[in-house]
């Protein structure tokens, strides 16, 4: 007789306290998340409501929770139901357990418990949990498609056609990026959707895997088959995709659909089409048969025909057919190509004229030319801000981030000038006086603008200031009656307005002087629920416990003119350089917008930017002061711009509806320029065979910049175009050849009323050469005079710079090169304009001032003299002027080495001088 003895049986784990404290966590986690999404969404709400824009909120929310929802809800279910449906078919015991009550039965070792807890699981509750979760995941990466999806609904014809597949262009900006995340969602949510049924099938038994045993129940199969078949009916829908998706390849010859791709790849496509149906409709047949051999076989074939039809035949195609006839094939889509690729950028609408290139100059000519004389650009950018810094910042706290380039009618005269608004920078002020009252209550706003024209200086070698000092003082420039900023590029904190206290608004000398904000701007703060939800937002209890902020407080946020714009319309592009405007003694901030698509058929994609079609379609507006901001369509034919009107309808506002005295200072941006710029130095060939040979490349001009070689910039100059009657506000870049230095075109884009947005090239006769900047820089560099006087200048101490542009101006059917010089102390930070250097035909000059320039380059022997119709003394007195201009220049020059010590050459430019006068003096003198 056997006497067993039997202890307690061994207790599966509870689960109730792993269980308790992982819902404790997920519930925390949730509420936390909810409340930072409600904190968000209400200081978005009151915000759009402080700027005027609650129906753009709106909308915009509600297209984001509409993709939210839809794809959270599809998703989730279509993986709750294969979860339910593998969990209904499953095995009803997992073989860890059978194999547990075997090693029962013969006395070993007790199972695994985790084998015990996979049984004990509710999978149910795990089946719809995890659904909900991998659904909230996708959703939330869908969500940021939102704006794709209303372009879809609300999507405006483009008005031409596409010759391959005779769809409107519209289908491709707007229909086919829906349907290619609309295709990629079907395949993550099958994937998933496998995964989620293999996890279930492989806990229960009826999927093994492992170095003993490797098999799969015919109900695993079965699903497997049917998901499969799925896939491969979506395949085939993605391969039907990829017929459109070969208008954006790009062989190298053709960007779009080449000779291969219609002749072979889109024949093979439809091959692909139908290879993907007949795996569908055979893996969906092994529903029945439930065997590995139909789905692999399926698979086999799609993957081998794949191969074979998209990789193999196409190359060789293309290696033993195409390539030798290459030009021949390919003309009809080179063709297409350029035609869609001047399309998609405006190329098509640049007007090329003719330019003799002459050497006529004269002051005669000169003069009659005097407005764009006396807007030459002598002061670059990077200079003139260290001059500002040193003039005008005042006081650390102050600085001038960016020099902007404009227009302005000012005495009568059409003048282009430079300006900066003058921001504030609490993070500069003394480490111990960035106090969160300093920084949010006190220093809120910056104030006033510096301005000075372009060719004009003092004799010191300053800049003339129009605008200067603090509050600003207008010498010749517009007045500001309202100075202060409180948007603008570089503000990035927020700040509290109407407080208890004064705001700091200037340093007045020892002293400092107060103001109050009596503006519209910021969003009001005094209620106790309001300080809470900001106090939470920022993260900052001071606006809760602070005793400045008061019933009537207002709170700026996204002072930041970028990111202001950007969290209105996060659909539109903007350029880089937002520029300021004084516009009746307000201050303004002018951004440029522009509505841009990757998916423009056969179009060449611009470098550096994600981008194949762009339209400056949108001129925004900002108040410095009050932070309004207001949209203008100024493109009413761009179909993505017309879109955007229908979805958001009170966002734009017509064109004629901005302020008259604000369009006279729209500009043409910069950054869309360079684009058109860089694509027309190629797509400016129409031939498709001169296109394929690359006879006619241009590039921009090389330049001395930064130790080395730089490429030139393009620049804004107020000129008088051939045969125009008056001058305008350009936008202008020279042209050469590929890897030549010899100038061939110029492109310009006009600025002005009613010839807005005009480009131009001018293009030289190619039998004629014309210097470009680089050549003119080498002649300049030649010449002993200009050399030897930098050389000594270096070896006094004092740091010679060079503009960063050689400035190239049309005249006429001339060109005439211009370029500043200044001059810094080596320890200094005080650039002064010192010399200009002009060059003209052969002859290269360097004098104190432009005039000085221009008079030696046409007056002085050597250089072209006008033509003069009156009597025989003119020359004698022509003569004496020059002399007598001479005489000053060495005068100059004398001065300048009195100043640096240099006694000898003091005493050589004095004798000369004292030459000259003595000459003159014995002359006798004309009547």
């Amino acid at each position: 007789m056997t006497i067993r003895i039997a202890g307690p049986q061994r207790k599966a784990p509870r689960l109730s306290g792993v269980v308790g404290l992982t819902v404790a966590a997920v519930v925390t986690t949730i509420c936390l998340i909810l409340l930072g999404l409600a904190s968000d969404f209400l200081v978005d709400w009151l915000w759009f409501s402080s700027v005027g824009y609650l129906q753009v909120f709106w909308m915009t929310i509600g297209a984001k929770a509409a993709v939210f929802v839809a794809i959270w809800t599809a998703t989730a279910l279509v993986l709750w139901v294969n979860g339910w449906l593998a969990l209904r078919v499953a095995g009803k015991r997992s073989t860890q357990l059978a194999a547990a009550a075997v090693w029962q039965a013969a006395g070993s070792a007790p199972p695994d418990p985790l084998a015990q807890w996979r049984d004990r699981l509710p999978w149910r509750s795990i089946i719809a949990g995890g659904a909900v979760l991998l659904a909230l995941l996708v959703a939330a990466t869908e969500v940021g498609n939102w704006g794709t999806f209303l372009r879809f609904l609300y999507q405006v014809p483009y008005g031409a056609d596409e010759p391959l597949y005779g769809k409107d262009i519209g289908f491709y900006l707007f229909s086919l990026p829906a349907y290619i995340l609309l295709k990629n969602w079907m395949m993550l949510t099958l994937a998933l959707s496998a995964l989620v049924a293999g996890t279930i099938y492989w806990a229960h038994g009826d999927v093994e895997y492992d170095s003993q045993h490797r098999s799969m129940s015919p109900t695993a199969i079965g699903h497997g088959s049917a998901l499969l078949g799925l896939f491969f009916a979506v395949k085939a829908w993605s391969y039907s995709l990829d017929r459109y998706l070969l208008l954006y390849g790009d062989n190298g010859v053709v960007v779009g659909a080449s000779y291969t791709d219609v002749h072979v790849g889109l024949p093979a496509l439809w091959l692909m089409i139908g290879l993907s149906i007949v795996a569908a409709l055979a893996t969906w047949a092994n529903l029945r048969t439930r065997s590995y051999r139909l789905p692999v076989a399926a698979f086999l074939l799609v993957a081998i025909g794949t191969f074979v039809l998209s990789g193999g035949v196409p190359v060789l195609v293309w290696q033993f057919f195409v390539k030798p006839s290459e030009l021949d094939l390919e003309k009809p889509y080179i063709e297409r190509n350029i035609a869609f690729t001047r399309q998609a950028y405006n190329l098509d609408k640049i007007t090329a004229r003719p330019f003799a290139a002459e050497q006529k100059l004269t002051s005669k000519t000169l003069d009659a030319n005097k407005a764009t004389i006396d807007n030459i650009r002598l002061w670059d950018w990077l200079p003139l801000s260290d001059t500002y810094a040193q003039l005008q910042e005042i006081r650390t706290y102050y600085k001038f981030h960016d020099l902007d380039v404009d227009r302005y009618w000012l005495d009568g005269s059409y003048q282009s000038v430079m300006l900066s608004a003058r921001e504030l920078r609490p993070s500069l002020l003394p480490p111990n006086a960035r106090t969160w009252v300093n920084r949010h209550v006190l220093f809120t706003h910056g104030n006033g603008a510096v301005m000075s024209p372009v060719t004009r200086k003092s004799t010191e070698g300053l800049p003339l200031l129009y605008l200067r000092d603090i509050p600003p003082v207008a010498d010749g420039g517009p007045k500001i009656h309202e100075p202060r900023i409180y948007y603008s590029e570089q503000s990035n904190n927020y700040v509290i307005v109407k407080g208890s206290t004064a705001e700091f608004d200037y340093p007045k000398g020892k002293d400092n002087v107060y103001a109050a904000y009596d503006g519209t701007g910021g969003i009001p703060i005094g209620a106790a629920v309001w300080r809470g939800l900001f106090a939470y937002y920022f993260n900052d209890p001071n606006l809760l416990l602070s005793s400045y902020i008061t019933t009537d407080s207002r709170i700026m946020i996204r002072r930041n003119i970028g990111e202001r714009v950007q969290t209105i319309a996060p659909f539109l592009r903007l350029d880089h350089d937002p520029y300021l405007v004084i516009s009746n003694g307000r201050m303004f901030w002018m951004q440029d917008a522009y509505t841009v698509s990757s998916y423009f058929p056969s179009s060449q994609p611009a470098q550096d930017f994600d981008l194949n079609y762009i339209r400056n379609s949108v001129k925004v507006i900002i108040d410095a002061y009050n932070g309004t901001v207001d949209f203008y369509l100024i493109d009413t034919g761009d179909p993505v711009a017309a879109t955007y009107q229908r979805i958001f309808p009170s966002l734009f506002k017509s064109f004629e509806a901005m302020p008259p005295d604000l369009q006279k200072h729209i500009r043409y941006p910069e950054d869309l320029f360079l684009i058109q710029a860089r694509l027309y130095q190629t797509y400016h060939m129409e031939a498709a065979d001169v296109f394929y040979n690359r006879e006619d490349l241009w590039q921009f001009p090389r330049q001395p910049g930064g130790g080395g070689i730089a490429t030139m910039a393009p620049y804004y100059i107020v000129m008088r175009l051939p045969g125009e009657p008056q001058a305008e506000f350009f936008l202008m870049l020279p042209m050469v050849p590929s890897r030549r230095d010899n100038m061939i075109a110029w492109l310009a884009a006009r600025c002005d009323a009613p010839d807005y947005g005009k480009l131009i090239v001018y293009e030289f006769p190619k039998e004629k050469l014309v210097y470009g900047p680089f050549q003119i820089e080498a002649r300049i560099n030649q010449s002993t005079e200009i050399s030897q006087q930098i050389t000594l200048w270096n070896q006094m101490g004092s740091r010679v710079i060079r503009g960063a542009n050689l400035l190239v101006i049309p005249i006429e059917n001339s060109i005439l090169y211009v370029s500043p010089l200044y001059l810094r102390a080596e320890h200094g930070h005080l650039p002064e304009l010192k010399r200009v250097i002009a060059a003209y035909g052969e002859h290269v000059v360097m004098k104190e001032t432009l005039g000085e320039a221009l008079s030696a380059l046409f007056i002085e022997p050597g250089g072209t003299r006008p033509v003069s119709s009156t009597n025989e003394e003119i020359p004698v007195t022509g003569q004496s002027t020059s002399q007598a201009r001479e005489a000053l220049d060495r005068y100059n020059q004398a001065v300048e080495r009195l100043r640096s010590g240099d006694w000898k050459g003091f005493g050589t430019q004095f004798d000369a001088m004292r030459e000259l006068l003595e000459e003159m003096n014995r002359r006798p003198v004309g009547h």
